[in-house]
């Protein structure tokens, strides 16, 4: 089946009666990339990806291929016919074939002759690194390999668009690594355009070209690994980006820049200043300035390695008493509170003992400020 250079998906809405899984879902993929769906359980990712594969009807919307349509809401190509490949979150395998059997069967079913499905069935075995097991059944596999005769056979049909659907949740955390790394390896191999649904921000950060970043059905954001994780949209994708430390309070000052703002928060007896990348247009900006007119509630957020022990140029510091040492292996992670008793999370560089006082410096460039609450 031919490629495509564009796959667009616009304004795509499901409703299941009065819920509405997916809202006004857009989206442009470009041949080649690897796009990852990011969100809690129950956010509209896997929905999203179903509507995409054509097992869900959508309500309203398009989705569209080199501007052709592919579904609309009342005219769709079926499944089987939009050359996508789809690996399930439990594989799917069929226990009364073999391994060569179960990557055989899409091409068996387009009656292919039998030197060429045996040619590109090994083909597609040893990508995934499995020569050797075509005569073992599932039952007779580990999880991880299991997950590889999935993916195995999706690939030999040449999918145009492969989808995976939280392919490693059900693997142990030394597999899904492994496993990470060799879809990683694959895609660069092969250069398939790839959809993938985690809930997994390390997933979504090792594998991407993009991410789009859900909730309750909405887009939050959509950038690159690096665009999500170091500049979040909003409150909610700083929270699920690992952004730790998360402080309501007041603002207390605002100066715009042409580049940015610059503010001042005032949480739980902490002053804490904040240099913050916002340029003019961002909604992020336009939501201070309204803040510092009115109530002026906002929330402070900043990752736990991004806090240094020590003092600032100037010789300030805060001051904060640790009361639970997390030890990580390569890293620790330090609860500590402030003489107020706001809750702070670091990650020292040397060893720590509850109880310990330490003196610590919130830079204004890593932390941010929206005109939000949790609540």
């Amino acid at each position: 089946m031919k490629d495509f250079e564009r796959f667009d998906i616009r304004e795509v809405t499901k409703e299941f009666g009065e819920k509405v899984a997916l809202s006004r879902f857009s989206l442009s993929i470009e041949h080649g990339e690897f796009v990852t769906f990011l969100g809690p359980s129950g956010c509209g990712k896997s929905t999203a990806l179903n509507c995409i594969a054509g097992l869900l009807p959508i309500t309203s919307g398009e989705i569209s291929i080199d501007g052709k349509p592919i579904d609309n809401g009342r005219r769709k190509i079926p499944p089987e016919k939009r050359g996508f490949g789809l690996v399930f979150q439990n594989y799917a395998l069929f226990p009364h074939l073999s391994v060569f059997g179960n990557v055989a069967f899409g091409l068996r079913l387009r009656k292919l002759p039998k030197a060429v499905v045996n040619d590109k069935v090994q083909a597609a075995l040893k990508l995934v690194h499995l020569e050797g097991h075509e005569a073992k059944f599932p039952a007779q596999l580990s999880g991880g390999e299991q997950q590889r005769v999935a993916i195995a056979r999706s690939i030999v049909l040449e999918p145009r668009l492969l989808m995976l659907d939280e392919p490693l949740s059900n693997l142990d955390a030394k597999l899904r690594v492994e496993m990470r790394n060799e879809l990683l390896a694959l895609h660069t191999r092969l250069k398939v355009t790839t959809i993938y649904v985690t809930h997994d921000h390390q997933e979504a950060l090792a594998l991407s070209d993009r991410i789009v970043v859900m909730r309750q059905g909405h887009v939050q954001q959509v950038g690159t690994p690096q665009e999500v994780y170091s500049n979040p949209a909003n409150l909610f994708v700083a929270d699920f980006m690992g952004f730790k430390n998360i402080w309501e309070g007041e603002l207390a000052s605002l100066r715009e820049r042409p580049d940015g703002m610059d503010v001042d928060v005032v949480t739980q007896g902490l002053r804490l200043s904040a240099r913050l990348p916002y340029r003019a247009g961002d909604p992020r900006r336009k939501a201070l300035v309204a803040a510092s007119t009115n109530e002026g509630k906002v929330t402070a957020v900043i990752r736990p390695e991004d806090i240094r022990v020590g003092r600032s140029a100037d010789g300030s510091c805060l001051r904060v008493r640790a009361a639970l040492v997390e030890y990580q292996g390569q890293t620790t992670l330090v609860t500590a509170r402030s003489e107020s008793g706001q809750t702070v999370e670091l990650r020292p560089v040397t060893h720590v003992g509850i109880g310990e006082t330490l003196e610590i410096v919130v830079p204004a460039e890593r932390l941010f400020v929206f005109a939000e609450t949790r609540g």
